[in-house]
Order: structure tokens, then sequence, then C-alpha cells
């Protein structure tokens, strides 16, 4: 294994645990694919520092247990501000025959 990917795997891994973060979060900070991180902190990291590999394992089940949660939540926000566009454009078309009329 190269010394680089050792490093990257040590660095993801700390980065996940201190932060509390998912491994499409993680890949975005870092600017690499999800299927690095997820590479880097699954299998290279076991056997680099089995200790962190752990914590960082409880850290992504964790993830896991919660993500349709934060699915659900994002559909939500989605359609909340669907009706408020669609609102805000029925007032103003609204505005427009009244204007229109006066």
């Amino acid at each position: 294994m190269h010394i680089q990917s050792e490093e990257r795997a040590v660095t993801l891994g700390i980065y996940i645990l201190e932060h509390q973060t998912t491994v499409r979060a993680t890949a975005k900070h870092f600017g690499i694919s999800k299927s690095t991180v997820h590479k880097d902190v699954s299998e290279r990291l076991a056997g680099i520092r089995p200790d962190l590999a752990e914590q960082v394992h409880e850290v992504l089940l964790c993830n896991k247990r919660e993500r349709h949660i934060r699915g659900g939540m994002a559909t939500k926000r989605k359609y909340e501000l669907l009706a408020k566009s669609r609102k805000s454009s029925q007032e103003e078309t609204n505005r427009q025959i009244s204007a229109n009329i006066a």
C-alpha cells in the first residue's frame, strides 16, 4: 500500500470522527470521490489503525441509521419551498390582475 493512501485514510478517518460527517460530505470537503472515501475508511483504515477504523465505522453506522430521516426532511423542505414559490407567484398574478382592472 502506498504511504499517500495510508495517510489519506487516516486523515479521512480523523475528519469523519471529529466532524461526525457522512462519506458524501467528507468526499466533498476533500475533493475526492465517495468511492475513495468509503474504500479508505472501510478497508484501508482497518489495516492501519484498527481502533480508529472501529470508531469511524460507528459514525458511519449512525449516519446509515439516520439517512431516511434526513431524506424525509429534505423532501419536506423541497415541497415547502415549492408551495411558497407557487403562493408568491399566485399573489403576483393577482396583483397584476388588480392593477389592470384599476
